[in-house]
């Protein structure tokens, strides 16, 4: 069972800054749908699936950032959402490792909180 669930798709970064701060990788995936696609870095092709969203923050694990996410935009029809947000990863010592604004599609998953199907940390990539 997970220790963090988001109810509303907003929340799905605070649980996953919640974990973070618990040392938690797994998780932080479980703040995922397994089919989930991040487009980051957004020039690469996606990280794909549950293993994609633990390649993603196990950089971050040592360090031990805190994220931050400002959502501005909140759109749930069903059991599907689109999310928007200004967000920071600031390092312990109050440095601003990096921020952005991101869009998300987050869906409903088997635990009844919400996870990240489609996670762009900086924008939707451009076409190709």
């Amino acid at each position: 069972m997970s220790k963090y669930i988001a109810k509303q798709p907003r929340e799905i970064a605070d649980c996953v800054n919640a974990y973070l701060q618990d040392g938690d990788l797994d998780g932080i995936t479980t703040m995922f749908h397994p089919d989930c696609q991040i487009f980051f870095p957004p020039d690469q092709p996606p990280l794909m699936g549950l293993t994609g969203a633990r390649k993603a923050f196990e950089g971050f694990m040592e360090l031990k950032p805190t994220i931050k996410s400002d959502v501005f935009c909140e759109v749930i029809n069903g059991d599907v959402a689109l999310l928007r947000a200004n967000w920071s990863v600031v390092a312990p010592d109050g440095a601003v490792l990096a921020e952005g604004q991101s869009t998300e599609v987050a869906k409903k998953l088997e635990n009844g909180g919400w996870g990240y199907l489609i996670d762009c940390p900086n924008g939707p990539p451009a076409l190709s």
